[in-house]
């Protein structure tokens, strides 16, 4: 299979595994986005981490020469707060599990932290995880508060190999409750809804990248946009035909390969 670059008016790039590594910028940043800011191509930065805020990634995009607008990142923690403000009213009582950045924007839209009282347990990816927290966490969801994931990523790449995710958490509290949680980011259809109305674009002329086949890829292929899978995360090639149609429409070592396609496919245009 290959991408027709030729319909692609729009792209969205997942961060953690194609843009960097930790702090490791990875082969094709930044001239990638340069390139389709060159062409007039839109492009939207998607991540399921919910653990650091907007403004975070903004200054870190920045950082390695990647302009952005606030509104053209969106994390799982974005999308599960226009959820929330979809499904339930302000003042109602939660608990949230995440860092500290994602309990703060719960509670600046209205939202009461009370896990005495809590009907919706929000859980996000907690680098400081405690007994007590999943303990809490537990208690609320027995006691039929609703049950929201931001993201169901078991790993994430790290820059000693790949970490504990956010699904790796989720997996305890549904052990501990025998509740599944309602997910937020990729693969579900949410983040690439949000990611599209920004862009304006539609899902057949837009172009997802990513770094992982379970979310990335086969969430773009459910909802018909063109997917490419970069080896440099978490999933590997030889993995692509486990997943049969939802997997990628071409797969490169990196968004440096990526781009060097992109680039002979314009020339070509041009010619």
């Amino acid at each position: 299979m290959a991408l027709d670059f030729s319909r692609i008016r729009g792209v969205i790039s997942d961060m953690d595994g194609v843009v960097w590594r930790t702090t490791t910028v990875l082969p094709g940043t930044p001239d990638f986005f340069l390139f389709l800011r060159e062409r007039g191509i839109p492009y939207a930065l998607a991540t399921n981490n919910s653990s650091r805020s907007v403004e975070e990634y903004q200054a870190q995009l920045a950082g390695v020469g990647i302009p952005v607008a606030p509104e053209y990142i969106i994390t799982s923690g974005v999308v599960t707060l226009d959820e929330m403000e979809r499904t339930y009213p302000p003042g109602t009582p939660v608990y949230v599990l995440g860092a500290d950045s994602l309990v703060e924007k719960v509670a600046a839209r209205g939202y009461v932290i009370d896990p005495a009282r809590a009907r919706v347990v929000i859980v996000g990816l907690d680098r400081h995880l405690t007994y007590q927290k999943l303990a809490t966490a537990t208690t609320c969801i027995l006691n039929g508060a609703d049950f929201i994931g931001t993201n169901g990523d078991l790993t994430f790449p790290a820059a000693e190999g790949l970490a504990p995710g956010n699904g790796a958490i989720l997996a305890a509290l549904q052990a501990a409750t025998g509740r599944a949680p309602r997910l937020m980011g990729k693969p579900e259809q949410a983040m690439f809804r949000s990611a599209l109305t920004r862009l304006g674009t539609d899902a057949a002329h837009t172009l997802m990248i990513g770094d992982r086949l379970d979310t990335d890829i086969a969430g773009a292929k459910r909802g018909g946009l063109q997917a490419a899978l970069v080896l440099t995360g978490v999933s590997e090639d030889e993995e692509s035909p486990s997943i049969g149609s939802d997997g990628p429409d071409a797969t490169y070592s990196d968004l440096a390969a990526l781009l060097k396609d992109f680039l002979v496919h314009s020339e070509s245009v041009q010619h």
